[in-house]
């Protein structure tokens, strides 16, 4: 095998709550992850020449080591001693800085990449490993489905997948600053912690309503405060028929669970409204049967 197409998957956070901030600065997270049918393309090539060529779809994006993707290959080049080279072209769809983690899941693609081409022979519990040298979200990222996440975000739980339903995807046209996000919690301060265990058990029973009802994301104290229009969206996805929205991860996107496709095609429809909203999809979870 020289060459290869791979997807590397979105997610989005089903609850999100800080238990606490620990003495190393990093804080302590417990969330339930869900992989969703929007997804970058990310071809790989073995290249003769000992160099990495990287390509991406959007100009503002780096193409060197300030790149994921760079250094999973990197890493994986450097630990296996591999002296051919590689060239990734990756096509952008995951909105960028938007809370869905596609960063992330362009190096998890890629460690499953470099693991295919050259026959590494890794397990996706060692590839899980080599990601979480990346980011907390990388090895997530490579195992996909529905999971309960703790820890910084690197203690994996795989959980039953997310019942059948649509789910509206909406991003504004703003970035949002992870690192801005956490430094600017207050987490002695959190009152209303979202109910993790009552979502984790609503998945096992199968209960989509259960899930719904208990939505909720501690980074949204921060975010919505700085641009009150992520409110305003989650708002009018419920007006719209969803039965939750929230924000994902730091945002700023937001994402509606309907059960009837039509309603949320309309719902898709009816978000022009918004001129601020850059990109907006209907999608489904991908879910994986354990």
């Amino acid at each position: 095998m020289r060459e290869l197409q791979l997807r590397a998957y979105g997610k989005i956070n089903l609850g999100l709550d800080v238990v606490r901030k620990r003495e190393d600065g990093y804080h302590e997270l417990r969330m339930i992850m869900q992989t969703v049918g929007l997804y970058d393309e990310l071809k790989m090539k073995i290249i003769p020449e000992d160099e990495i060529r990287l390509t991406v779809n959007l100009s503002f994006l780096p193409t060197n080591e300030n790149n994921l993707i760079y250094k999973a290959i990197a890493m994986l080049k450097e630990e296996f001693g591999i002296k051919q080279g590689i060239e990734a072209k990756l096509e952008k769809r995951i909105p960028v800085a938007a809370g869905m983690a596609g960063g992330s899941s362009n190096a998890a693609a890629a460690l499953v990449g470099m693991n295919r081409l050259f026959q590494l022979g890794l397990s996706k519990k060692k590839l899980m490993d080599y990601g979480v040298r990346l980011g907390a979200d990388v090895p997530y990222c490579i195992m996909r489905g529905t999971a309960l996440s703790e820890g910084i975000g690197e203690i994996l739980t795989p959980l039953p997948p997310m019942p059948d339903c649509y789910i509206l995807l909406a991003k504004p046209g703003i970035s949002v600053s992870t690192k801005y996000v956490y430094q600017n919690l207050k987490v002695n301060e959190i009152k209303d912690h979202p109910d993790i265990d009552g979502v984790v058990d609503s998945l096992k029973q199968g209960d989509l309503k259960g899930i719904c009802d208990r939505l909720g994301n501690v980074l949204e104290t921060v975010t919505i405060k700085e641009h009150p229009m992520i409110e305003e969206i989650k708002q009018f996805m419920i007006e719209q028929g969803a039965a939750g929205a929230l924000m994902s991860g730091s945002g700023p996107t937001i994402f509606g669970i309907f059960e009837d496709k039509g309603v949320a095609k309309k719902a898709l429809e009816n978000m022009h409204r918004f001129e601020y909203i850059k990109q907006a999809y209907v999608v489904e979870p991908f879910n994986i049967r354990r």
